[in-house]
């Protein structure tokens, strides 16, 4: 028993000196690296005693020196490197990176074949006893450099107009008895500066497009990722001869930001025995300099007639739109806007007022009509020739006249776009002031109330509106009736020290409401549901407007807007834009007689049912009180 507890604390003693033992560790091996093209070992102490910062020494067993031990590089000792490896440690390019006291890496910047073998990481001893592991070591094949990479067509730096479609070639492949991956991407540098032919340096300034990796999934760049999932940018692979892979790079149409110097770049992996993917080799070719020239610099909207046109009501007005400046390789969308601004006034067209849409043709050919549905009927929006496109008015009239400008809005190499495409520029041309001169009109309008008996409750209710319209040729008038309330009369009185001063408040007005209106070509609109309305013409110049069986809320006080109508040439009716306000009439209704009775007949029944409630409740409650006393005990 005795000695079964000796064993178990030398096991536990062991144990724990175990656990504070020191410890090296570098990659699992082997590893394959490419001749020509960085090593990266890295090696990591633990479990010792003394400094936090270690320092390390770095060993070579050559393959082709039967074993035989070299000095690579030491953080300790600068005559530590053999003879082979001094003027490579002296220039840097093998050199040892400290990640931190405890971790450090063995960099060769360019592998060579003589470099092949076992590599050893050593740790000098700082503990207070020997114990642990102080060197461990990982063996590195160096394969031939088999990474091949070229472009079909180069850039030339011309300009390139913006929409245009840009194709790039590069072609890439490797002949490798390992197995490794090949990643290939298509990038961007602003600064328009070339590349170099041979990979290893960085790079400032770069945007990355779209890649293949080296899983051979297809992934765009961070700032193309909303183009590559709209379709704009793609990238294909196709198969060559000799193993070769041909990656074909499209965008749909370039934009200004895309001007810079391209690079095709591709990648060797390999897959290490700890799982981790490792780049071995990469090389970069300059594919040349884009310039994309902006569609505002060449895009010009031009319309005609230009300047003023005068036309007379009922003559045909034309209005022509040309896009002038668009790329002829480039195959862009075009919506083509006919917008007006102004309207009919006693001095002809102004130029104020809200821009509304007369007409538009879509990118497919789609003519429609804008804010006045009406015209479509009397007009034309046709695309006559390529970038030629004309806005016809087979009979204007007044309301049409006002200041008319084409407006064109281009989708850069996109010819059908979708709803949600962006427009690439919007132009717009001068404006074309359009006057459409009719005969001179004058209209006038009296409205006036029937003489008759006092207006009550219940009986008909009879304005009259006269109008005269004084012009030249067929002519029409457009009659409404409105209502406005009566405007209440009310008294407020103001106390102060001196004198009770009586100031009446100013009126509330409320707005006018439409009773009913007679059309130009006779058809009678009624507008109020509570009341029995009828409008009728008794003759050329004289409208009546009725209320039958008119309650207290047809009161108010009216009057007729009067709006003449001419005739065109072709026969068809339009607003002049002559119009009259006649005279406010009052309509008071009066109460009838068995109105006035029913007040003092109310009052009475009600002064009669309270005196007599008060009467019974007074008789009840004498009973009540008298029969408690009867009830009382002696």
């Amino acid at each position: 028993m005795a000695s079964m507890k000796t064993a178990l604390f030398v096991l536990l003693h062991w144990v724990l000196q175990c656990a504070v033992c020191r410890d090296i560790s570098v990659p699992p091996g082997t590893l394959y690296r490419v001749a020509g093209f960085p090593l990266s070992l890295p090696c990591a102490v633990s479990g010792f005693e003394g400094p936090r910062t270690q320092d390390f020494e770095w060993f070579l067993y050559r393959d082709d020196a039967g074993g035989r031990q070299m000095g690579v590089v030491s953080t300790r000792d600068k005559g530590f490197p053999y003879a082979p490896f001094q003027p490579r440690v002296k220039n840097g390019e093998v050199r040892v990176e400290r990640d931190s006291g405890d971790k450090v890496r063995l960099v060769i910047q360019r592998l060579r074949a003589e470099d092949q073998g076992k590599y050893e990481c050593y740790t000098p001893s700082t503990d207070s006893t020997y114990q642990g592991n102080y060197s461990a070591s990982v063996p590195v094949k160096v394969i031939p450099d088999t990474l091949q990479v070229s472009y079909t067509r180069s850039l030339t730096g011309q300009p390139v107009p913006e929409g245009a479609e840009l194709t790039l070639t590069c072609s890439g492949g490797i002949q490798s008895e390992q197995l490794t991956h090949l990643s290939i991407t298509f990038g961007k540098r602003n600064n328009g500066e070339g590349l170099g032919a041979e990979g290893g340096g960085q790079v400032s300034n770069i945007r990355e497009i779209i890649s293949i990796d080296k899983l051979l999934g297809v992934v765009p760049g961070r700032m193309y990722k909303k183009r590559y999932d709209d379709g704009e940018i793609t990238l294909e692979k196709r198969n060559k001869e000799g193993g070769l892979g041909e990656y074909v790079m499209k965008m749909r149409a370039v934009q200004p930001d895309d001007t810079g110097s391209y690079f095709c770049e591709s990648m060797q992996w390999i897959r290490d025995p700890d799982r981790s993917w490792q780049k071995i080799a990469q090389r970069t070719l300059d594919i040349g300099n884009l310039t994309v020239q902006q569609l505002a610099e060449s895009l010009s909207i031009t319309s005609s007639p230009r300047g003023e046109v005068t036309l007379q009501v009922g003559a045909p007005l034309i209005l022509t739109c040309e896009v002038l400046g668009l790329p002829a390789e480039v195959n862009s969308g075009l919506l083509v806007q006919w917008m007006k601004r102004g309207s009919v006034s006693s001095d002809g067209a102004r130029s104020g007022g809200v821009e509304v849409e007369v007409a538009r043709m879509s990118p497919d050919g789609v003519a429609s009509w804008g804010d006045d549905l009406s015209r479509a009927s009397g007009g034309s929006m046709e695309k006559v020739a390529g970038g030629r496109y004309t806005l016809k008015l087979f009979s204007g009239q007044p309301l049409d006249s006002g200041v008319y400008r084409c407006v064109v809005s281009v989708y850069a190499g996109r010819a059908n776009p979708d709803p949600s495409t962006p427009v690439t520029l919007t132009q717009r041309s001068e404006g074309v002031t359009v006057n459409l001169k009719s005969k001179d009109v004058l209209v006038a309008a009296v409205a006036q109330l029937l003489r008759g008996p006092l207006l009550k409750r219940g009986n008909t209710i009879t304005l009259i509106c006269n109008i005269t319209v004084t012009t030249t040729g067929p002519a029409q008038a457009q009659v409404q009736w409105l209502r406005r309330p009566i405007p209440p009369r009310v008294i407020k009185r103001e106390e102060s020290p001196a004198s009770a001063v009586t100031v009446p408040d100013p009126p509330v007005e409320e707005g006018p409401s439409l009773v009913a209106a007679l059309m130009y070509d006779g058809v009678a609109k009624i507008y109020v549901n509570t009341s029995d309305v009828s409008i009728d013409r008794l003759s050329a110049g004289s409208y009546r407007l009725r209320v039958h069986s008119a309650t207290m809320d047809d009161q108010g006080m009216y009057a007729c807007h009067a709006q003449a109508w001419g005739q065109d040439p072709h026969g068809g009716w339009y607003n002049t834009g002559a119009r009259a306000e006649s005279n406010a009439v009052t309509v008071y209704m009066y109460s009838r007689a068995e109105d006035l009775l029913l007040i003092p007949l109310v009052v009475g029944v009600s002064s009669a049912l309270f005196v007599g409630i008060l009467i019974i409740s007074t008789v009840t409650c004498c009973f009540m009180k008298r029969l408690a006393k009867q009830r009382t005990p002696k």
